[in-house]
């Protein structure tokens, strides 16, 4: 295939020779006055037709050549290559320039053979350049595309600024009030978004004629308005619902989803289904369990048994949080202030569990 590819550019080469070189061949040798021979067709048949001939003889030559070069060329790293490609192209425009303007001069010899001479040198010369220096040159554009990031990421906090963080509360988290607390310490970023489905639920709840149910209800409603009150977090109503879902925990997770908003719940089943949706929750209690003092097992402290447990002879107590201690051997110090060691800790969804028994001199 690539010598047949050769032979044809043979023929072509062959074609424009003969219509350069063979009309003043002609005239030197005195056979112009032909008709037939001063015919720019034939011209470029003849010189056509030796070349392709002569094709026959050099084509094996020059497969050879061109499958040498490319060993060669596919040796070189694509950054060499590419360099100095870049170099070849500078110096030819360079020789370029600097033959167009002494074509304007009109020096005899000088003005036909110099811009030849400085296209090869300076060809060679740029190639050479290139070559040689791809290592600073590469150096100069990766640290144009650093100053680029840098630059970039100087205006990210400017863009990500205006755009804001969405969260949503839901009914059980409202209801907590903890929410207002955590807000006024300047915790929680971003906007707080209270779905009118949700305010909703909650007037029904303070509707209630269960008196636990109504008082929880007007609960949620002053703890929003602390929220609006207190300046620190914006809190917005938002009026967009779903008509199509009945569940407020589902239409919470389809508008968390719309606004690309989180939900702020203490509701472990939402959390759930939260996850499941692959939206982002913030859980109160989590938080609450997070900023828990750490109980290492072996640590002593002192407790007030309340109540006995569930198993025999077991107490139980609470520490200020609300952390339960289950007391191995503690029923016989109900109402009394003792000092514990920790056992273990065990940590769940719903919350921590500590296990103590009683100090060894008290229990003896």
């Amino acid at each position: 295939m690539l010598k047949r590819v050769i032979q044809i550019a043979f023929l072509f080469i062959g074609g424009a020779l003969g219509f350069v070189f063979l009309p003043p061949l002609y005239e030197f040798i005195n056979l112009s006055s032909n008709p037939w021979l001063n015919n720019p067709y034939v011209s470029v048949a003849l010189g056509a037709i030796l070349l392709f001939v002569l094709s026959f003889a050099l084509s094996d030559y020059f497969v050879k050549l061109i499958v040498w070069m490319e060993g060669i060329l596919f040796k070189i790293p694509a950054a060499d290559l590419l360099f100095g490609s870049l170099g070849l192209i500078v110096g030819l425009m360079v020789a370029f320039l600097i033959g167009f303007a002494i074509e304007r001069i009109q020096i005899p010899i000088i003005t036909e053979f110099l811009p030849m001479m400085l296209s090869i040198l300076l060809g060679y010369l740029g190639f050479r350049v290139g070559f040689t220096k791809r290592e600073e040159l590469g150096q100069m554009f990766s640290k144009s595309q650093t100053s680029q990031k840098k630059k970039s990421i100087d205006s990210a906090p400017s863009q990500t600024e205006e755009k804001q963080l969405y969260k949503l509360l839901d009914t059980s988290v409202i209801i907590d009030g903890r929410i207002a607390d955590i807000s006024s310490t300047g915790f929680i970023e971003g906007v707080l978004i209270v779905p009118q489905f949700v305010l909703t639920e909650l007037q029904h709840i303070a509707d209630s004629s269960d008196t636990l149910k109504r008082t929880r209800g007007r609960r949620g409603l002053d703890m929003l308005k602390k929220l609006q009150d207190e300046r620190v977090t914006t809190v917005q109503i938002s009026e967009e619902d779903f008509e199509d879902v009945q569940e407020v925990d589902l239409k919470l997770v389809r508008l968390a989803k719309k606004m690309g908003a989180q939900i702020l719940t203490n509701d472990f089943n939402l959390n759930k289904v939260c996850d499941l949706h692959h939206v982002q929750v913030l859980n109160i209690n989590d938080l609450a369990n997070a900023v828990k003092p750490v109980v290492i097992p072996g640590e002593d402290m002192q407790v007030v048994v309340i109540k006995d447990g569930k198993e025999q002879n077991q107490g139980v107590a609470y520490l200020d949080d609300g952390t339960m201690i289950v007391v191995e051997g503690g029923r016989s110090f109900i109402g009394q202030a003792i000092t514990v060691t920790v056992t273990s800790v065990l940590q769940t969804s719903a919350g921590r569990m500590i296990f103590a028994k009683p100090k060894d001199e008290q229990a003896a």
